[in-house]
């Protein structure tokens, strides 16, 4: 697969980019690529026109001064075309016990995040070879943009003020008038909780669900549905959990409460 609109005698200008969304995503200015790296004092990307080239066109370096957050890094590459290729080079501490860090941080890494990936080039001995692998990994493949929902906004922390609060000290004091003070129950009335059941083994389970006074329990996420029932706004109609819900092998349901008064009569029967 070779991208005809990509030159690769030209160097791309890179600006600093966003860390949000996690993998490469195609931007009105070009592609924007971030990749989660906790322990990494430095990346480089790595720039390749198709899947069967040798050599990358280009490689970038990213620095912790200018293209890292937390610990997301993250660069925008300008006018870049699809369909392209790339890859992640991490440098700092591994802890590969067969590897040093210097021979690890010859290894390209592939894109957790990527939509589409190749093994075109991937070469098994070479990959895994301790001093000199060259360029013989998977690749992720930058991809046009998914047809996105017009409706739903997409909001990023940047400008964001975040309050935490422990509600159980925060009711503690009878003043609060709440019916619970000093309890996780103690939150102000109406106020929606977010329920969080994780099933890693490799059949369905049902999870015993938290009883609540005047509300019930509704579906919002669920990782084992199909785009786009995977996640519910909260302008859509939920499915009702009553006493225990059923979550599938190996997926995240994520359940909100929400009053009766507020859901309909579908959610009072």
């Amino acid at each position: 697969m070779l991208s005809p609109n990509v030159d690769s005698t030209r160097g791309y200008q890179a600006r600093p980019g966003s860390r949000f969304p996690l993998g490469a995503s195609v931007v009105p200015d070009g592609v924007n690529f971030c990749v989660f790296c906790r322990h990494a004092t430095h990346l480089e990307l790595l720039l390749y026109a198709s899947t069967d080239s040798i050599e990358p066109f280009q490689i970038i370096g990213l620095t912790s001064e200018r293209n890292r957050t937390f610990y997301f890094w993250h660069v925008l590459i300008e006018a870049l075309p699809v369909p392209c290729c790339y890859t992640w080079r991490a440098y700092g501490h591994h802890g590969v016990p067969q590897l040093d860090d210097e021979v690890s941080s010859r290894h390209e890494l592939l894109d957790p995040a990527a939509r589409a990936v190749s093994d075109r080039r991937w070469h098994r001995e070479s990959a895994a070879g301790g001093h000199e692998p060259g360029h013989a990994f998977f690749r992720a493949i930058v991809t046009e943009p998914l047809d996105v929902r017009k409706d739903v906004a997409v909001r990023t922390l940047d400008d964001a003020i975040i309050y935490e609060m422990h509600v159980g000290g925060f009711t503690r004091d009878p003043s609060s008038g709440v019916r619970h003070p000093g309890t996780f129950a103690g939150h102000a009335p109406g106020t929606p909780m977010l329920h969080v059941v994780l099933n890693m083994n490799a059949d369905a389970r049902d999870a015993e669900l938290p009883a609540l006074d005047d509300a019930n329990w509704r579906r919002m996420v669920d990782t084992a549905a199909e785009a786009p029932a995977d996640i519910v706004s909260a302008v859509e109609t939920a499915r009702v959990e009553r006493g225990a819900c059923r979550v599938e092998a190996r997926s995240v349901v994520v359940l909100e409460s929400r009053r009766r008064s507020t859901i309909g009569l579908d959610g009072a029967r």
